[in-house]
């Protein structure tokens, strides 16, 4: 089946890795951006990526038949979706007490809110 639909296998595999590494990026930032939106901590944010994390060594191991079970790689993917789902959290966290209590805070940056003088 290898050779049935492609003649080589290296810019296929390029590709799909690409494909599956924006997936698992925006599937972290959406849960974060789904923690906040449901007003829950930011302990949420990291049980949703650590559970990510499972989903995205499996489908390394299932397509790219790289290690499922490797603490190192698991680690180092859980990091690596852990700031995109910071990320997501933090602008929408944001966004809403602005937009929602916009007589109390003021936004500073992206990430960050003060109180109003």
């Amino acid at each position: 089946m290898q050779g049935l639909f492609f003649e080589s296998d290296s810019g296929v595999r390029y590709v799909l890795r690409f494909f599956v590494l924006l997936i698992g990026f925006w599937t972290a930032w959406r849960s974060g951006k789904a923690a906040a939106e449901g007003w829950n901590g930011y302990l949420t944010v990291v049980v949703y990526t650590l559970l990510l994390g499972i989903a995205m060594r499996f489908l390394h191991y299932a397509l790219f038949q790289g290690p499922f079970i490797s603490p190192f790689y698991y680690i180092l993917d859980v990091v690596i979706l852990l700031v995109f789902s910071s990320a997501g959290f933090r602008i929408r966290r944001t966004r809403q007490m602005v937009q929602n209590y916009y007589w109390l805070y003021e936004p500073t940056s992206a990430f960050s809110f003060k109180k109003k003088d």
